[in-house]
Parts: C-alpha cells; structure tokens; sequence
C-alpha cells in the first residue's frame, strides 16, 4: 500500500473508530433515532452536492429502490441501534462487536449468493463467533440502566447492527455492482434521512441539547459519516476492495484511544481478549489470513 493510501485508511480508521464515541456523547441528549437522523441527514446535505459536481446524480434514478434498501440495511437501522447501544455500553465495545461485520458479510454470501467457504474461512467465523459469545457472556446484564435500556439489550443492537451491515453489503454486492459508489453513498444516505424523519420527530427530544452534544452530532454527520465515506470510497478505487476492508482492524484500536483520552474508558482485560479473538476469526473468514492446511475444500 502507498503511503498515500495508508494516510487514508489510518485517518479513516481514526474518524470511524471516533464514531462510537460521537454516539457516546450525543445519544443521551438526542435518543437513538434523532441523533441517528441527524447523522445520515448531514451526510447526505455533504455527499449529495459533491455526487453532483462529479457529474454522477443521475445514475440514482434507476437503482431507487436498490439504494433505498441499502439506505435501510446500512444506515438508517445499524446507526438507530448503534446510538441506543451507547446508552448503555462503552466505545470499546461497540467497536468490537462492529469488527464481527465482514464475519456476517462472508455467513450472508454463503447463504445467499452461493460463495464457496474454504475450511479456514469457516474456521474464521467459527473462531468469531465464538468471540462474541465470550464478550457478551459476563456482560449481558438484564438490568436496566438510566435510560430503560439494558446492557444486554445494547449487545444485541450491536450484534443485529452488525448483520444488517453483513447483508447491506452483500445487497450492494448483488444489484448495485455497477453504481458509482458515491452515488451509492449520497443516495442510500438521502433514503436512511426519508426513512427516519417521521419516527425522529416523533421522539425529538423535549429539552434542546447541550452545544456538546450538537458538536458530537456534527462531527459524526459530516467527518465520521461523509467525510469517511468519501474517504473510504476513494481508497476502494485506489487500492482495491481488499486493502479498504482492512480499516476493519483498525478501528477498535482508534475506538480504544478515544474512549480512554476523552471519556476515561479503560478497557478490561476480557474486551482486548475478546478483541483478538474476533478480529482473528475476521481475518481468517474474510480471506485475508489463509491458512496453508485449511486451504481447500
């Protein structure tokens, strides 16, 4: 990878890693589903401009419905979850049950689109699974918190969260192949903001926010979520699909950082462990690692 590219991914791991600490600091005062609205409404006023500078708006016109589901699968649904995961969780957490995404990517391909697994891969999303078992054995409390949700009901809508991303790829994969990615980007961003305007203003918060809740809104609308994506697009063209998918493996460690510089979550030892373990069987269902024994089948 150029150094350009490796710039890009670090700074790309860096503003998704910071995402979940965003979501800390905004879904308190918001709720889930505005602060989910805000966040895809602000990327989607960035990347609808720049999709039209580049020339690319029209190609939305014949994939509509298409891109609305992936606006759905992707954004609307994982970023309401997320944020009422960070009522009760921590960002070191939510980054790591997010890392299980390519795990749920490769089980969908399998199901779905026929993709042969190789026994390392399966040994992979065994070895991820696993993973979040472990991670969610002694944390899964039942007990509610200070907003009615409960630590078990967070790691669900991590999990759940997770697999929609696996699938909204795969949707991508299957009937969106051809569409510039930036309009895949601006477009599903327009449909997740239609999506949640009627359920957001129906839970618009009766106390306006903190201004240090707005600035976690903008900062996860237009760098964690626009920015990222323009980013993250780019480096798809520049250094390939398989190169990009490995900010995967960065983004806990940048989640990490922020939690303890800012918020002063120091991780157990049970969250690194857990950590490794995933983003093993995430690297070995994805392909990236291969193992010379398991490599047929």
């Amino acid at each position: 990878m150029s150094r350009r590219n490796l710039l890009d991914l670090t700074l790309l791991a860096a503003l998704w890693g910071a995402s979940f600490l965003f979501m800390r600091l905004g879904a308190h005062e918001f709720g889930p589903l505005v602060l989910a609205f805000l966040r895809v409404t602000g990327a989607a006023l960035m990347l609808l401009p720049l999709l039209a500078w580049r020339g690319e708006a029209t190609a939305l016109r014949g994939a509509w419905r298409a891109i609305a589901a992936v606006g759905v699968m992707n954004y609307a649904l994982p970023f309401a979850l997320f944020a009422l995961a960070a009522l009760v969780l921590s960002t070191a957490l939510m980054s790591v049950f997010n890392a299980t995404t390519p795990i749920w990517g490769a089980l969908v391909a399998w199901l779905w689109l026929g993709e042969r697994l190789t026994p390392s891969r399966w040994l992979g999303l065994a070895i991820g699974t696993a993973g979040v078992v472990a991670l969610s054995w002694g944390k899964a409390d039942m007990r509610p918190g200070e907003h009615g949700v409960s630590a078990a009901v967070g790691i669900a809508a991590c999990v759940v969260a997770s697999v929609l991303y696996g699938v909204a790829a795969n949707v991508s994969r299957r009937y969106l192949a051809s569409l510039p990615p930036m309009a895949l980007a601006a477009g599903s961003q327009l449909a997740a903001s239609t999506v949640l305007l009627v359920p957001a203003l129906a839970t618009w918060p009766t106390v306006n926010p903190g201004p240090k809740a707005w600035l976690a809104v903008a900062a996860l609308a237009f760098l964690c979520t626009g920015l990222a994506y323009a980013l993250y697009f780019r480096l798809i063209v520049r250094a390939g699909a398989t190169q990009a998918m490995s900010v995967t493996f960065l983004i806990p460690a940048f989640a990490l950082l922020w939690g303890w510089l800012l918020l002063d979550e120091t991780p157990t030892l049970a969250t690194l462990a857990g950590c490794t373990v995933i983003l093993l069987g995430t690297a070995l269902a994805t392909g990236l690692v291969k193992l010379p024994g398991l490599r047929s089948g």
